[in-house]
């Protein structure tokens, strides 16, 4: 979910360059220059390793090709996926066909696989971050932590597990309602929706087109995925609060993906220059170059790619989506810097359009105001209505949808009356100018003392 640059709203690869065959390129170079000898017993070796991959193949999740590890070393960058027969994966069990096991169960010794660590980018004086992999303090705040990592890995591993799922049906015809409550389901089977412990973080955000972000559908809307849609999936899992907050943008006509490799360029420049220390402001301009360098052709007319001005990134926090520190998309945001523990979702918009966006159409997304305090009501519905909000959502965002799947109706004057008494804080759909197309893609990324994670990263971006 994005945070719009204005009071009162949602506040690939690391831009490395990711080669997945650099895995045979390490394997070569761990061997001394021995002749054929070595040579042969290389060979052999990947052949037995390549064996055992294949056989193991049908009992792996449908993640295991997702997590990869990012390493820098001076200038160049590069990426290895993770071995799953050096974690506790080798021992997962296997994910059905469509997804049903809750991940929990897919790794019961509570391992979940990591996302990809980089090291972090170099000072600007140029003295290099690679000192914080191998300090001693650094590796013991980590591992003080990690039952906080890997509660984001559970939830970021059904992230994963869920899209995929998703890109093996989503097509034109198919309305959006059923778009959302077939992923919901998914997510909630894999994540093991238990209470406030485990479950959705947000709703589903499937913005079309000049909509940018925060559209789900409310019961009854019609509206039906064409062929020539821009369609921007953003959903979120958590696990005891820890938020995953990532998101892609789903097209059918080839005549986007010049618009959609300029966003996942731009998000991914924003992830690689994101560390310790680093202005936010920088990230923004940054970002904003990488975006504008980009020219796109639709239907004939040239644009240039225009990052979305009035949103941004932001930092997470423990059941709250937009905790205070937001990442900008264009040059001249805050100077505030990033700090060792922040989790951030970095995420960019670009658009055909003016680049800016402005509430539109009816509203969907709640969420409580996460600073309010005790505030007398006098509706008993609206008293109601906030108990069952409390009790089932807490901080989290929520939809019109799933306050009617927990069977509440004729709520709307009451959740009204929330919103005025500034209890419940609205959130509707912003649009940037009608026949204009809007991307957005989305990670989430964790700030650690020795590495930063991009935990949220699979191979599909």
């Amino acid at each position: 979910m994005c945070t719009r640059a204005v009071p009162c709203m949602f506040a690939g690869t690391c831009m490395t360059v990711c080669d997945f065959a650099a895995e045979a390129n390490v394997a070569e170079g761990n061997g001394d220059a021995g002749g054929e000898g070595d040579v042969a017993k290389l060979l052999e070796r990947q052949t037995l390793e390549d064996k055992e991959r294949e056989d193991g193949e049908e009992g792996k999740p449908s993640s295991s090709a997702g997590p990869v590890s990012c390493l820098q070393h001076d200038e160049t960058w590069s990426c290895l996926r993770i071995s799953h027969l050096t974690t506790n994966e080798s021992n997962a069990k296997g994910q059905t066909d469509p997804p049903s096991i809750p991940i929990c169960e897919l790794y019961p010794s509570g391992d979940f696989p990591k996302g990809e660590e980089c090291e972090y980018p170099p000072s600007k004086d140029g003295r290099s971050a690679a000192w914080r992999t191998t300090s001693e303090e650094k590796r013991a705040l980590d591992g003080a932590n990690e039952e906080m990592w890997n509660d984001f890995r559970q939830a970021a591993e059904a992230h994963r597990q869920v899209r995929a799922y998703v890109r093996s049906w989503i097509k034109p015809g198919m309305t959006m309602i059923d778009i959302c409550e077939k992923l919901e389901d998914c997510s909630r089977r894999l994540i093991k929706e238990n209470g406030l412990k485990a479950g959705l973080a947000f709703p589903t955000g499937c913005s079309i087109n000049h909509c940018a972000a925060h559209y789900t559908p409310n019961a009854g809307d019609p509206t039906v995925l064409r062929y020539d849609d821009v369609c921007k999936i953003d959903f979120g899992t958590h696990i005891n609060g820890r938020i995953i907050d990532c998101a892609f943008t789903v097209t059918f006509n080839p005549k986007f993906d010049g618009l959609l490799e300029a966003v996942r360029d731009a998000t991914n420049t924003g992830i690689k220059f994101a560390g310790i220390d680093v202005r936010l402001c920088d990230v923004g301009e940054t970002i904003q170059e990488v975006m504008e360098s980009y020219e796109v052709e639709i239907d004939g007319k040239t644009y240039q790619v225009k990052p979305i001005r009035n949103l941004n990134g932001h930092s997470i926090g423990q059941y709250r989506i937009h905790s205070g520190k937001t990442v900008p998309i264009v040059k001249g945001g805050e100077a505030t810097r990033m700090e060792e523990g922040d989790v951030y979702a970095i995420e960019t918009f670009g658009s055909t359009g003016r680049g800016a966006v402005h509430d539109d159409m009816e509203c969907s997304h709640y969420m409580k105001n996460f600073n309010v305090g005790h505030v007398p009501i006098r509706l008993p519905r609206a008293k109601h209505l906030l108990n069952v909000i409390n009790e089932n959502f807490g901080t989290l965002a929520f939809c019109r949808r799933w306050l009617d799947r927990l069977g509440e109706s004729k709520y709307l004057m009451a959740l009204k009356n929330l919103c005025d008494l500034g209890i419940i804080d609205p959130y509707p759909p912003l649009c940037d100018i009608k026949g204009s197309y809007t991307a957005q893609y989305e990670h989430t990324i964790l700030l650690r003392p020795t590495y930063k994670e991009v935990v949220s990263r699979g191979e599909d971006y």
